[in-house]
């Protein structure tokens, strides 16, 4: 689970001045409970680290708010591919000319085994070049870093269950000066390693998390390719949520499909790996007759919901999901491109109500589509459907009904403001006095704690 993540010199996110040390630092981002007592069940309680499970941040169009997720993906794509992503040299903080040679800072505090690991590294993104990198586990006592490197020179440091570990050494010996981040070599092909040397599992567990525990989504992304519908079982519980929303959909249904044109509308590598995985399937069964064997994917474009499945014989089953509407006479489905946005919009999001992994997930405008009174609804299913799991929301929104002390804390609403200069800030409500009896979504649309638009102009209207 997240804890903290924090950036400087990305986008509009240029430093911040601490207002009692007056020392330099990064935004941050928080997920850890302040001092409020009410909603105590939107927390994750840990021995370690208490967290919380929602947090909604606030802000006026073009004040920095996507900006902190590109910066979250930005972190992710780097931490797996282990170098600077392509088309990142320009995204450095263009609030001053100097920062093109700086380094921009991203550091993610994550609950991993029940303890607090912090990953992250420092790169100049017009180079590329990876000035540091850095691995610690936190606690209240102490930090220890089980890895470091800093901008003097390119050796790493290891230190406690990293430490005498001679494969270390020479993986490292491998990337000096080739500015590959160590984490994302560490995790290319090396199961071996981590077999032969359990102790630096750490490696890997940290990564894992990066790559498959964060999901991000973008306004017009899906959540992911909607793999947990493969299990049928799932699919009533899917039509109930939806129906539940006011959809008027009432089952959702497999219709089988001709496998041949559903292969022909697959994109090339796709229907490449397709090819690759019967080949393989045939090869074990060669092997092995008495093995069985059964594969199956789902697969989301812009039209359609189309699964494919192959068991060991061969034999290719291929369906699309489609949704049956109340009223309506039985046999009439309607594909995914024929329901309403808002409708699209929910069925992506129901996901995160039924995932039964531990995940983050961080969503771009969450009420994009969503009408405000299923905007709040969702928040509240989100708090029900998730209580005893290991799920995590963080959502960028407009919808001001959200601050409501019924549903949300003051911890759980944050802010992205621009100073006059470009830089956005980020903040939390519990930084305010508020009243537990105060119209918070009155006094934020009033600019009381920043985020909104600042009109300055009215543009003239010709006569």
């Amino acid at each position: 689970m997240l804890v903290r993540f924090n950036v400087k010199n990305f986008l509009s996110f240029y430093e911040r001045e601490d207002p009692e040390s007056h020392k330099i630092m990064s935004h941050e981002f928080s997920m850890i409970p302040g001092k409020v007592r009410l909603n105590p069940e939107h927390v994750y309680e840990n021995k370690k680290q208490n967290l919380l499970r929602l947090s909604t941040i606030y802000g006026a169009n073009a004040s920095g708010k996507s900006n902190l997720v590109k910066a979250l993906a930005f972190f992710q794509k780097m931490s797996i591919v282990g170098k600077c992503p392509l088309g990142a040299t320009e995204k450095y903080s263009k609030i001053s000319s100097e920062n093109k040679s700086k380094p921009s800072y991203f550091e993610a505090e994550i609950l991993i085994n029940e303890d607090v690991y912090a990953y992250g590294f420092e790169v100049i993104l017009s180079t590329g070049v990876i000035v540091s990198e850095w691995l610690a586990k936190l606690s209240n006592e102490n930090t220890i870093y089980l890895f470091y490197k800093n901008g003097k020179d390119d050796e790493y440091h290891f230190d406690n269950v990293l430490k005498n570990n001679q494969v270390l050494d020479v993986y490292q010996q491998g990337i000096m000066g080739s500015n590959v981040l160590f984490l994302a070599e560490m995790n290319k092909d090396k199961q071996a390693v981590y077999a032969k040397y359990p102790s630096i599992e750490i490696l890997k567990d940290i990564y894992d998390w990066i790559k498959d525990n964060l999901e991000i989504v973008f306004p017009n992304n899906p959540v992911n390719d909607a793999s947990y519908l493969i299990n049928t079982t799932t699919l009533p519980k899917v039509a109930e949520i939806l129906n539940a929303f006011g959809t008027g959909i009432v089952s959702v249904e497999e219709i089988k499909e001709d496998p041949e044109k559903i292969l022909e509308s697959l994109p090339v590598k796709i229907r490449r790996d397709l090819i690759q995985q019967i080949e393989l399937m045939s090869q074990s069964k060669e092997k092995n007759p008495k093995l069985k064997y059964h594969w199956n994917a789902l697969l989301r474009n812009r039209n359609d919901i189309l699964g494919i499945e192959i068991d060991s014989e061969h034999a290719i089953k291929a369906y699309s999901l489609q949704f049956e509407h109340k009223n309506l006479d039985n046999g009439i489905h309607f594909k995914i491109s024929e329901e309403s946005d808002g409708t699209a919009r929910l069925f992506e999001l129901v996901e995160i109500l039924l995932s039964k992994k531990e995940k983050t997930y961080i969503v771009d405008e969450l009420d994009r589509c969503l009408h405000p009174t299923l905007t709040y609804k969702f928040i509240e299913k989100f708090f029900e459907y998730t209580q005893n799991k290991k799920i995590q929301l963080i959502v960028t929104t407009h919808e001001s009904r959200l601050m409501d002390f019924k549903l949300l804390r003051r911890d759980e609403i944050w802010f992205v403001d621009k100073d006059n200069a470009g830089n956005s800030n980020i903040y939390s409500l519990e930084e305010y006095n508020t009243r537990f009896d105060q119209k918070v979504d009155k006094a934020y649309l009033e600019g009381r704690y920043g985020g909104v638009p600042l009109f300055t102009t009215l543009f003239p209207i010709g006569e």
